[in-house]
C-alpha cells in the first residue's frame, strides 16, 4: 500500500540534504531546476566514511612505491655557482686577491677593485672559487691555482659561488663538483685545440661542409679514418670553432677552403662536439682557446730551477726585437758551457716568459733584472723558443696557458690576480747588473775576468 505520511518523511529528509548542500556550494542555483532534485553524486563530509590513511613506519620500511629515499643529496637548485668572465687589456690586472679560506680546504675571492674587470664580471669578495678556465681547483695546490690565473691572457673565465651558499651546501653535504657538473649540463664536454700537420699523400685529412646553424657551428668536419687530422685529435662531426686564429663565423665555405688550400703548412683548429654548444649557448659564454683541452700543440714552455754556483748562474738577458710580430723581448743569452743555466736547461736565444712563474713579458726591462736579483741564490724561470712565441702569438693566445705542472717557490697565501702582482718568498741576494758597450741592458752573473771588464 502506498503510505503517503512515510513518503512526505522521506521528501522531507531529502530536501533538507539538498538544503544543506545549496548551502556549502554557492554556484548551485546556476545549475537546471531539475538538478537540484538529483542524488549528488559525492555526498557531504558528514555523510563520507573514513577512509584508512597511509601511515609510514620506518622499520617495516615504505609500502607506496611511489615515495623514494635517497642517500646521496640532491643539489639544492637554489645553489647555484656564477660564471664570472674577466677582459683585461695587455699591462692591466684583473683587479682582485686569491686566498685560502678559514677552512684551509678552499679558495676564496678577497679585494675587488672597484672599476677594475673582476668588478665589471660580476665577481664579490668572500666568493669560493670553484673552477678556472673550467678546470677544478679543489685538487690543485695554491700555487697551481695562481699560476692557472696568471697564465691565461686577456680572458679568465672564474665559476663561483656566494660565501653563504657554499656554506649552505656544505651543511646539506652537497658536492660542490656535483654543483660544477650540473651548472653545465650533461651534454658538456671542453673543446679542444688541435694542430694537424700535413700528410705528404692525404694531405690535411679533413674536410669542411656547411651547416643550417649560424655562428659556431656554421662548419662541420669530416676527417679521414686514420688521417692526418683524426691523429691530431680532430673527430667526425666536429664543429669548428677557429682556425689558425680567425673565427669560422667570419668565414664562408669558399674563404675556408681557400684558406686550407692555400697554404702547405700545418693548421691549428678549435673544435668542439656537437652536443656541447648548447652548454656554452645557454650559460652565454663565447667558445675561447682558453678553455679548451690542449691535445697535441707543437711548442710548450720550459721551466728551468737555476741555483747559483760559484761563478754565478752564466746567462745574459738582453732586450732585444724579435721574429714578427716585430714586438721587443726579454731574450737569453750568452749561457756558458757547464754553468748552472745549462744544466737547467737554457738554450741560448730563447725568451723569458716568467720569473719565478710571475709573467714578465710585459714589464720593462730593468723591472725583470730587478725581480731576478730579488731571488738570491736560487731561481725560477720560464723561457720558450722565439718560433714557439711566434706561434701562440699568431693564434692570439698566451705561451703560459697550457705550461705543464711543476714545483713552486713558497708562496704566500695572498696573491695578486694579475700578470704582475703574486708575491712569493724568495731568499734574497746581490747579483751583478752589467751592461754591455752596446747600452743594451743585460743581467748576469760575474762568471770570468774578461766579463768583469764589460763596460758599464
Amino acid at each position: 500500500m502506498f503510505n503517503s505520511e512515510g513518503c512526505k518523511g522521506r521528501r522531507a529528509a531529502h530536501l533538507l540534504i539538498v538544503r544543506s548542500l545549496s548551502e556549502l556550494c554557492p554556484f548551485a542555483d546556476r545549475h537546471r531546476p531539475e538538478d537540484s532534485l538529483r542524488t549528488p553524486r559525492h555526498p557531504p563530509q558528514a555523510f563520507r566514511m573514513d577512509r584508512p590513511r597511509f601511515t609510514f613506519n620506518p622499520k617495516e620500511g615504505i609500502d607506496n612505491p611511489a615515495l623514494v629515499i635517497s642517500d646521496d643529496p640532491e643539489p639544492d637548485p637554489t645553489i647555484t655557482p656564477r660564471l664570472c668572465l674577466l677582459k683585461r687589456v695587455e699591462c692591466q690586472t684583473f683587479g682582485f686577491h686569491l686566498r685560502l679560506d678559514r677552512t684551509g680546504q678552499g679558495y676564496e675571492i678577497t679585494n675587488v677593485e672597484p672599476w677594475s674587470p673582476a668588478e665589471q664580471s660580476g665577481l664579490q669578495a668572500e666568493d669560493r672559487l670553484l673552477e678556472v678556465n673550467e678546470e677544478n681547483v679543489d685538487n690543485m695546490e695554491f700555487h697551481q691555482v695562481v699560476r692557472k690565473i696568471q697564465s691565461c691572457g686577456t680572458h679568465l673565465f672564474l665559476l663561483v659561488l656566494r660565501k653563504e651558499e657554499c656554506d649552505q651546501a656544505v651543511q646539506m653535504g652537497v658536492d660542490l663538483q656535483t654543483l660544477c657538473r650540473a651548472s653545465k649540463g650533461d651534454s658538456w664536454s671542453r673543446s679542444r685545440l688541435c694542430h694537424v700537420r700535413r700528410d705528404p699523400e692525404q694531405g690535411l685529412g679533413m674536410s669542411f661542409s656547411q651547416t643550417n646553424a649560424g655562428g659556431w657551428g656554421r662548419f662541420s668536419v669530416s676527417t679521414v679514418t686514420d688521417g692526418a687530422a683524426e691523429k691530431a685529435g680532430v673527430r667526425t662531426r666536429d664543429l669548428l670553432v677557429w682556425i689558425n686564429g680567425v673565427s669560422a663565423s667570419a668565414l664562408t665555405l669558399a674563404s675556408l677552403c681557400r684558406m686550407v688550400n692555400k697554404s702547405g703548412d700545418p693548421v691549428t683548429v678549435l673544435v668542439i662536439e656537437p652536443g656541447s654548444v648548447s652548454s656554452y649557448i645557454r650559460r652565454k659564454i663565447p667558445i675561447f682557446p682558453e678553455l679548451a683541452e690542449n691535445v697535441n700543440l707543437p711548442h710548450t714552455a720550459k721551466t728551468m730551477r737555476l741555483e747559483r754556483r760559484s761563478d754565478g748562474y752564466g746567462f745574459l738577458l738582453r732586450q732585444e726585437r724579435v721574429k714578427s710580430p716585430q714586438r721587443t723581448a726579454h731574450v737569453l743569452r750568452e749561457v756558458d758551457p757547464g754553468s748552472a743555466a745549462e744544466d737547467a736547461g737554457m738554450k741560448d736565444g730563447d725568451v723569458l716568459l716568467a720569473v719565478n712563474e710571475e709573467p714578465v713579458e710585459e714589464l720593462e726591462h730593468e723591472e725583470v733584472v730587478n725581480r731576478i736579483r730579488a731571488s738570491g741564490d736560487r731561481v725560477t724561470l720560464i723561457s720558450i723558443s722565439v718560433e714557439g712565441r711566434w706561434f701562440y702569438r699568431t693564434l692570439g693566445i698566451s705561451p703560459l696557458l697550457f705550461l705543464e705542472d711543476s714545483a713552486s717557490p713558497t708562496c704566500t697565501q695572498t696573491v695578486v690576480a694579475g700578470p704582475k702582482t703574486a708575491s712569493c718568498d724568495l731568499d734574497k741576494g746581490d747579483p751583478w747588473l752589467d751592461s754591455h758597450s752596446n747600452h743594451q741592458r743585460v743581467f748576469k752573473r760575474k762568471t770570468s775576468q774578461r766579463r768583469q771588464d764589460v763596460l758599464w
